[in-house]
């Protein structure tokens, strides 16, 4: 499980990569910097805050996981 500080961390730096792309993608279709711009932090917000809700979501799914076995080789008092 991971901490929510770690979920956002991943999320932020998932956004940046995305925003950078969202601000080329932008210009190159609109020619303007203001509108990639725009484009691009409303994306960046929205694609936040989803993101950090998917992962949150998925945190409580078990399905798909490992479980993992305790060590046999540890002594564990009573």
């Amino acid at each position: 499980m991971d901490l929510k500080k770690r979920t956002f961390a991943k999320a932020l730096s998932w956004q940046i990569i995305g925003f950078a792309m969202m601000v080329l993608i932008g210009y190159v279709t609109t020619g303007s910097l203001n509108a990639a711009g725009g484009m691009a932090v409303a994306a960046f917000i929205a694609g936040t805050v989803t993101y950090v809700l998917h992962e949150r979501i998925w945190e409580r799914i078990g399905w798909g996981r490992l479980v993992s076995l305790p060590d046999e080789n540890r002594n564990i008092a009573p």
